[in-house]
């Protein structure tokens, strides 16, 4: 009988994500940046870039591992170095030992797109240090690094701003919305599953922090559809702690999940959250159930999400399993801190995998 398991295929974006977390937007190589004959006014700005960046934390100034700035290297109108500096500062910036210099932004043959390059080492091994490449779109506010990814020096603001309004799944956590985690995530996937206990300890280890699920069934497969349903009605019905306790249920029984034993499953998981399975399965074949689910689903596309599970921290996506336990909580408090909230970071409660 087949498993009901969703296939866990990674989206190009999820992979660039990943990438801009953990080493950067390019592969790991030493090169030289191409040259090129004119620099661009806007980009002017390079000369004094001689130095490294790194986040304002150091006290120390950092060694520079990094080949001298070529002036020519720099030929696009947009973006300036200080806004890309500005973008890394955001992406990288949680990382202390994380040094970086922007090496070239040039025009290329597609109009109004320009090719950045930047040279990344950690400060403890300023002998290894890694070429990352990007494209930044016309309109300044994406970059193409395997995938599309938020540009700029405040990238994730217009997300942020529309999840905060419109991401009202259940909920745990503060009852503010100040530091708000949006998890999209699908009942019958196992990443959604381990993705679900991350987001549920980063709560407990950051008070400040509230936890939203949103809906995100896998390419419209009509059982997690109906998982997802049936989780609109507990919650309706029981409230947000019942609609967590029914999330426990369903991933704990994924295991071995056929069409066959779906719904004898989805009526254990009720039944451990409290509620009726009658009620709760004719509940989830309205049209007001379905719209629920419809509009989880309408709000990650707006957001730009289209896998789950994924994990939106004030508009910053992050792939929550991809990632090791301590490196999310400390990016989670980072962007905290660039949102102007004060988080006080528990140590961390659990062994995560």
């Amino acid at each position: 009988m087949k498993q009901l398991m969703v296939n866990e295929v990674r989206s190009m974006k999820m992979m660039a994500m990943m990438m801009v977390v953990t080493a950067g937007m390019g592969a790991a190589a030493w090169a030289q940046a191409p040259a090129t004959p004119v620099m661009s006014p806007a980009t002017a700005e390079a000369a004094q870039v001689a130095q490294p960046q790194a986040p304002a934390a150091s006290a120390a100034a950092p060694v520079n591992p990094f080949p001298p700035v070529n002036l020519k290297n720099f030929t696009a109108d947009s973006p300036t170095t200080a806004e890309v500096n500005a973008f890394l500062k955001q992406s990288w910036g949680f990382d202390d030992d994380r040094i970086w210099s922007v090496a070239a932004i040039v025009k290329t043959q597609a109009p109004g797109v320009a090719r950045v390059i930047v040279f990344a080492a950690e400060k403890s091994h300023p002998d290894k240090v890694s070429r990352n490449e990007f494209f930044i779109t016309p309109d300044g506010k994406h970059a193409i690094a395997g995938g599309v990814i938020d540009f700029g020096p405040t990238p994730y603001a217009e997300r942020r701003a529309l999840l905060q309004q419109a991401a009202n799944g259940p909920a745990e956590g503060a009852a503010s919305k100040d530091l708000l985690m949006v998890l999209f995530a699908d009942f019958l996937s196992s990443r959604s599953k381990d993705a679900q206990e991350v987001a549920s300890n980063l709560v407990k280890d950051i008070p400040q922090a509230r936890l939203v699920v949103e809906y995100l069934p896998a390419d419209g497969s009509p059982y997690a559809l109906h998982a997802a349903a049936e989780g609109a009605c507990v919650r309706k019905l029981k409230g947000d702690a019942a609609f967590f306790a029914y999330g426990q249920a369903i991933y704990s029984s994924q295991k071995g999940l056929t069409a066959t034993t779906l719904q004898a499953a989805l009526d254990a998981a009720v039944v451990a959250a409290g509620a009726d399975a009658k009620s709760v399965d004719a509940c989830s074949a309205t049209p007001e159930t379905k719209a629920v689910v419809e509009a989880s689903i309408a709000l990650a596309a707006k957001a730009g999400v289209d896998v789950a599970p994924i994990l939106v921290v004030n508009g910053r996506v992050l792939p929550p399993v991809d990632v090791p336990y301590d490196t999310l909580k400390r990016i989670v408090a980072y962007q905290a801190q660039l949102d102007g909230i004060s988080v006080k970071v528990q140590p961390t409660l659990t062994n995560l995998k």
